[in-house]
């Protein structure tokens, strides 16, 4: 049997405008100056279900600027909870409706998990982290 491969998990709001793309830009950077062959996985937990659709994925995709191999992990708001309890991801949402709209704010950490081959979590990084602090990281585990 092959060993897994190195990931990292991240938590983030796909309709985020603040901070969530920031982070995903420092993830991508940070896979992107390893050869090909050595890049660890990207898994983005979603922490808002109500905006997981195909359409915000893409538009994410092209504002974000994320390659195809970025992957988001999806799921019902129990299924997703259940995460981010496991991982001590804290996620809080408010509602408001005005004029018979509905707005979700969700607040979240901003974390990433580095996880070795043998899916042992091996860092924890709360950003604001840079990219030479991820790839010290992989370095360290001997992923990259």
């Amino acid at each position: 049997m092959r060993p897994l491969a190195p990931m990292t998990v991240t938590f983030i709001d796909p309709l985020c405008r603040n901070l969530c793309p920031l982070e995903a830009r420092v993830l991508d950077a940070a896979v992107r100056r390893l050869p090909p062959a050595r890049r660890p996985s990207i898994v983005a937990v979603s922490v808002d279900p109500w905006g997981d659709d195909a359409a915000t994925f893409a538009d994410d995709r092209v504002h974000w600027q994320l390659p195809a191999e970025w992957r988001w992990g999806v799921g019902t708001k129990a299924q997703l909870a259940a995460v981010w309890h496991d991982y001590a991801i804290g996620v809080q949402t408010t509602k408001t409706t005005l004029a018979g709209v509905t707005v979700r704010n969700v607040s979240h950490t901003e974390a990433s998990y580095v996880v070795d081959a043998s899916g042992h979590e091996r860092a924890l990084l709360l950003y604001p982290f840079r990219v030479s602090d991820v790839l010290a990281t992989l370095r360290r585990i001997g992923a990259a």
